[in-house]
């Protein structure tokens, strides 16, 4: 089975964050989290965008960058708008990370300037800053599962009969 990670580095809106969980858990990824993060892991807010899929959570919490990057081997690929690189044109290996920044912030600009080759782009027009964080996490957890033909997900639904059927 192919593991994608999923790294959020202080993470400040607690919405943000459980709309992430809730992808990791329903495509499987592993969740990420590198404190310190702008509300507790009890937040109301939190729990409500998860919804009731915390128990499908695999999640490991970090006490900063430092530790992250100690206890994980990579691959890296740094989510940023200041990537030189389409992140649909890249190739994501299996226990590939993905990393993102904190919605205010993004990521430290030393971490980037250090690993240009795999900082990597949503494209969008000049004017727009960022996408949301929980959409963009999304959008690229399912661009690397696309890639890897969504190894143990779902892929088609069933349509239930309803009596006008019979």
């Amino acid at each position: 089975m192919k593991e994608l990670n999923i790294v959020l580095v202080e993470p400040q809106i607690p919405q943000n964050t459980g709309n992430i969980a809730r992808t990791c858990a329903a495509t499987g990824a592993r969740l990420h989290i590198v404190k310190p993060m702008g509300f507790t892991i009890d937040d109301k807010k939190l729990k409500r965008a998860g919804l009731d899929y915390w128990y499908l959570l695999d999640i490991t919490y970090y006490e900063n960058i430092q530790e992250f990057f100690e206890k994980n081997e990579g691959p890296f690929y740094y989510f940023t708008t200041k990537g030189q690189h389409i992140y649909s044109d890249v190739e994501y290996p299996d226990k590939a990370y993905i990393v993102f920044g904190r919605e205010d912030a993004g990521l430290d600009e030393k971490l980037l300037y250090d690993n240009p080759d795999t900082c990597v782009r949503v494209p969008m027009i000049g004017e727009a800053r960022s996408l949301n964080l929980s959409n963009t996490v999304a959008l690229a957890a399912y661009e690397v599962l696309r890639q890897w033909k969504f190894p143990e997900l779902l892929v088609k639904g069933q349509l239930t009969k309803f009596k006008w059927e019979e």
